[in-house]
């Protein structure tokens, strides 16, 4: 038995296993969540909100953001970035509005990043004093940029968001361009941090390719440098939630249980991809995927 476990979380078993893992942790994160809910509004069940959730509930549309969550997932497992901007731009081009698909994605995210970012804890993938230094800023930023969002008319922003998508596109490929670079003495981590965040709630995603860009451009170790970036994202991402949950409150549960469902499934497939396909290969895919639906989403707001 302790072989077995220290095989698990050595990193020697099959990706499979410790992917599988992560997604039963954040399962349980999420029916902990929801007992917890019941247990301190046990009339919840039985009130018009509950049912009115339920009379709502359309399978073909959980499926189809399931489907944007799994995609999106796919991505970020694969790439160690790009889970907000994936899924905030397939949203968008399916018509919610900015504020309702950011919302949706920092509600499942957390439940997506605190998974991760447990898994980078356990597997000493974490510089504390990055972390430290990126966390608070990162949280400002986040509840900002959340209120900002808020308090706009979302038609009119829309074609912005998408146009900062599209930016966003061109650094995942910038960054699938670049070669290893030396390392240099990272500086204003904090405004980088503050600005990641910030971003992130009002595009609805862009903390990694912001922050995970900018550090590796530094020369970083990308190991630390990812470990300690997703174990931030946990607490942007509650953050951001929070925020718009206070603001606005989350009518739309469906998108993002369908985010949450589609995300969980797709980990280990993910883990898989990662060793299968070229990262490089990946990232222009994924780079001009965001580009041409951002063009999409633009032309339709003019239109």
């Amino acid at each position: 038995m302790e072989r077995v476990k220290n095989l698990l979380f050595a990193g020697i078993v099959n990706p499979f296993v410790k992917w599988a893992l992560i997604g039963v942790a954040a399962l349980l994160i999420a029916v902990i969540f929801v007992v917890i809910s019941i247990e301190f509004a046990p009339d919840f069940t039985e009130s018009d909100t509950f049912k009115q959730l339920i009379s709502d509930f359309n399978y073909s549309d959980f499926l189809m953001f399931a489907l944007v969550g799994f995609l999106a997932q796919i991505i970020d497992g694969s790439l160690g970035m790009a889970y907000g901007i994936s899924s905030t731009t397939f949203l968008l081009s399916l018509g919610l509005p900015p504020a309702s698909a950011s919302a949706s994605v920092h509600a499942a995210e957390v439940v997506t990043s605190g998974a991760s970012g447990l898994s980078h804890l356990k597997f000493k993938n974490v510089n504390k004093k990055l972390f430290r230094n990126l966390v608070i800023p990162g949280v400002v930023g986040a509840v900002i940029g959340a209120y900002f969002l808020s308090s706009i008319d979302g038609k009119e922003i829309k074609p912005y968001i998408a146009a900062y998508l599209m930016v966003m596109g061109l650094v995942v490929i910038y960054k699938a361009m670049q070669k290893n670079i030396l390392k240099t003495k990272t500086k204003n981590i904090g405004p980088l941090a503050f600005f990641g965040g910030l971003v992130d709630a009002i595009g609805g995603g862009g903390w990694g390719p912001v922050v995970v860009s900018n550090l590796l451009s530094k020369g970083r170790n990308p190991r630390y440098t990812i470990g300690s970036v997703n174990l931030a994202e946990f607490f942007i991402a509650l953050a951001g939630a929070s925020t718009f949950t206070f603001i606005l409150g989350i009518d739309n549960w469906i998108v993002v249980a369908g985010l949450m469902a589609g995300g969980v499934f797709a980990s280990p497939f993910a883990a898989y991809l990662c060793q299968k396909v070229n990262n490089r290969t990946l990232m222009l895919i994924v780079g001009f995927v965001i580009i041409f639906l951002s063009l999409r989403t633009i032309m339709l707001s003019f239109n």
